[in-house]
C-alpha cells in the first residue's frame, strides 16, 4: 500500500486538475462560463509570522440554460416561416434543428441530476455544477492549514461553515454543490455546516413569508426586493436602508432616461449591417425584406413536447407569445443569445451555434450587451450617482462584519459562503471601487470599447467570485487579501495606505475598515 499523502498536498493535486484554463474562447458577456483568472502557484505567500484563521466568500451562481422559453422559440418560429418559404440557406436550414435541440436541453435541464430539484429551464448546467465544485476544491488547496486545523477541532472548538444563498433555485443549487464537493474533499467539515434562519417577519405589516433556513434576500437579492415578500416599513430597521435602495433601483429601471442610454447602439448604422452579415448568412435576403414597414413579427407562441431518452419525464413548454420579433436587429440579438447560452450547456447541446454567429459579430453583440448592462447594472452615470449598486452595500458590509466578529475574538465563523447573482456581483464590484474600469461615465460620454475597459465577461462571467482571506499574527493584527475571480486584486485606490508594504495584496484591517468608512458596532 502507498503511503497516505496529507490532505494538503492531495488537494493541490486536485486543483491543479480542477482548474481549466485561465481564458474562454469565444465573445459570450456575462453568459461567460467560469475560468480562474490567476495560476494558484503564482499567489503571494502571506508575511512571516500570519496565519490564516477565515475565509470569505460571495459566488454567481454556475453556468445555466435559458430562463424561460423566449429569444429560443420566437426564432424557431422565424426559422419555421423561412422554411415554408424555401428562404434558408444551406447553413439556416441547419439552425431550425439545433434551435429545437437547445429548446429540448433547456426544457429537460437537470433531468436524473441529484440534487437538482426540478428539471426545466433556468436550472444549472453539468458545465455550472463543476464550475462550483471545481471553485470548492480550489478554496481547500489555497487554505489547506485553515480547513486541516477547522476539521482537527470540530469536535471540541467547533467552528461554523455559514452558507447563505438567494433563495432562487440555480443559487441555492450552487451553494449545494460547492458544500457537497467541500465535504467530499474534506469530510471532518461536515459537521460545522450551518444554514442560518432567513431574516423574518417580513413583509412587515402584512402576513410573513417564510423563507427557508439559508436564504438572505436582503444580502444576496437586493436588486429585486418585492412589496409582497420584503417590505419594511421602520425606518429603524436594519434591513431599511438596503429595501429603499431596491425600489430606487427597480425605479430606475423603468424609467425613459436608462433605455435610451440602453438602446443607443441599436440607433446606429453598424447594428443594420451586423444584423445582415448575420442573418444573410441563413435566411433569403427577399425573407429579410419583409421585416420593413412592420411587414414581418415572430413571437415565442405554440407548445412544444419534449421526452427524455428514458421516456420517464416528458415536459410540454407553451410560449407566452410576449418575446416578439420586430426586426433585423432584434432577431440577430436573440440568435446572439442562443449563441451564448450554449457555450454554457456543451455537455447537453452538441450543437455548435459559433457556426451561426461569425466572431467579429459576436463581438459586436457581446458589446451591445455591455453597453447595456453597463448602464443598467454597472457604475452607470455619475448623474445616476450609485443608484445601480447601492443596494450592494449591505452585502459589502457584510464582509467587514465578518472580520469585525474576528478582531473581538470571535471565532464561532471559520468561514461564510454566499451564493447569488449577476445582478450582485456587478454592483458589488462598483461598490467596492475596484480598479478605475469600475468608474461612471459624465452624461456627456458613451461607453465603448474603444474609450473604456468594463467588460461583462470580466466582472461577472457564470460563477464569478470575490473572496477575501484572513490572516493573523501572534499580536493579534489581521489583514486581508481580496481575490476577485480567484485574481489577487486590490481595494480601491482609497486604500493604498493600508497595505503592509508598497505593492503588497496584504491589507492591515484596521486601515481598510478605515479607507471604507465602515465603522464596527460597539
Amino acid at each position: 500500500m502507498p503511503p497516505s499523502r496529507p490532505l494538503s498536498s492531495m488537494l493541490l493535486a486536485l486543483a491543479t486538475c480542477a482548474s481549466p484554463a485561465l481564458a474562454f474562447d469565444g465573445y459570450y458577456q456575462t453568459k461567460t462560463p467560469y475560468a480562474p483568472q490567476q495560476d494558484p502557484a503564482t499567489y503571494a505567500a502571506p508575511p512571516t509570522g500570519f496565519q490564516p484563521i477565515y475565509t470569505q466568500l460571495v459566488a454567481r451562481h454556475g453556468s445555466r440554460g435559458l430562463t424561460g422559453m423566449k429569444s429560443d422559440a420566437a426564432l424557431y418560429a422565424m426559422w419555421q416561416q423561412a422554411a415554408a418559404q424555401d428562404a434558408l440557406t444551406p447553413l439556416g436550414r441547419e439552425l431550425g434543428p439545433d434551435i429545437l435541440a437547445l429548446m429540448r436541453a433547456n426544457a429537460l435541464l437537470g433531468y436524473g441530476v441529484a440534487g437538482i430539484e426540478r428539471p426545466g429551464y433556468g436550472n444549472l448546467s453539468q458545465t455550472g455544477i463543476e464550475e462550483h465544485r471545481q471553485l470548492a476544491v480550489r478554496l481547500l488547496a489555497r487554505l489547506p492549514t485553515l480547513f486541516a486545523q477547522v476539521g482537527k477541532d470540530a469536535a471540541t472548538a467547533p467552528r461554523q461553515l455559514v452558507t447563505i444563498h438567494s433563495g432562487v433555485d440555480r443559487a441555492r443549487d450552487s451553494a449545494r454543490f460547492f458544500t457537497q464537493s467541500l465535504l467530499e474533499h474534506a469530510p471532518a467539515l461536515a459537521p460545522l455546516l450551518y444554514l442560518p434562519p432567513a431574516p423574518a417577519p417580513y413583509p412587515q405589516g402584512r402576513a410573513p413569508v417564510l423563507q427557508p433556513d439559508g436564504v438572505n434576500r436582503f444580502l444576496l437579492y437586493a436588486h429585486k426586493l418585492a412589496p409582497q415578500t420584503d417590505v419594511v416599513a421602520d425606518r429603524a430597521n436594519p434591513h431599511y436602508a438596503t429595501y429603499a435602495a431596491s425600489q430606487a433601483y427597480q425605479y430606475y429601471e423603468r424609467t425613459k432616461q436608462l433605455h435610451a442610454l440602453m438602446d443607443t447602439p441599436a440607433r446606429r448604422p453598424e447594428a443594420a449591417a451586423h444584423a445582415r452579415h448575420v442573418l444573410e448568412r441563413l435566411f433569403a435576403p427577399a425573407f429579410l425584406d419583409q421585416f420593413e414597414g412592420g411587414r414581418a413579427s415572430y413571437a415565442d407562441t405554440g407548445s412544444y413536447t419534449f421526452t427524455s431518452a428514458d421516456g420517464k419525464l416528458t415536459r410540454t413548454m407553451t410560449g407566452s407569445g410576449k418575446t416578439v420579433i420586430r426586426s433585423l436587429n432584434a432577431a440577430a440579438t436573440k440568435l446572439y443569445e442562443l449563441y451564448a447560452i450554449a457555450a454554457g450547456m456543451r455537455h447537453e447541446v452538441p450543437a455548435d451555434f459559433s457556426r451561426y454567429m461569425p466572431a467579429e459579430d459576436a463581438r459586436y453583440y457581446a458589446y451591445v450587451a455591455d453597453h447595456e448592462d453597463f448602464y443598467q447594472k454597472g457604475p452607470a452615470t455619475t448623474a445616476s450617482a450609485g443608484v445601480t449598486w447601492r443596494f450592494a452595500l449591505a452585502l459589502r458590509e457584510d464582509f467587514f462584519k465578518e472580520v469585525d466578529a474576528l478582531a473581538k475574538g470571535d471565532l464561532r465563523h471559520a468561514a461564510k459562503l454566499r451564493f447569488t447573482h449577476a445582478e450582485m456581483i456587478i454592483p458589488l464590484a462598483s461598490a467596492m471601487g475596484l480598479k478605475q474600469v469600475l468608474a461612471p461615465l459624465p452624461a456627456s460620454a458613451s461607453y465603448s470599447y474603444e474609450t473604456n475597459p468594463w467588460r461583462g465577461q470580466d466582472v461577472s462571467p457564470l460563477a464569478a467570485n470575490m473572496q477575501w482571506d484572513v490572516y493573523r499574527n501572534g499580536e493579534g493584527q489581521l489583514i486581508v487579501r481580496l481575490l476577485y475571480n480567484e485574481k489577487e486584486t486590490d481595494f480601491q485606490a482609497a486604500c493604498d495606505g493600508a497595505r503592509i508594504a508598497p505593492g503588497s495584496v496584504f491589507y492591515d484591517y484596521t486601515g481598510l475598515k478605515a479607507c471604507y468608512g465602515h465603522a464596527a458596532a460597539q
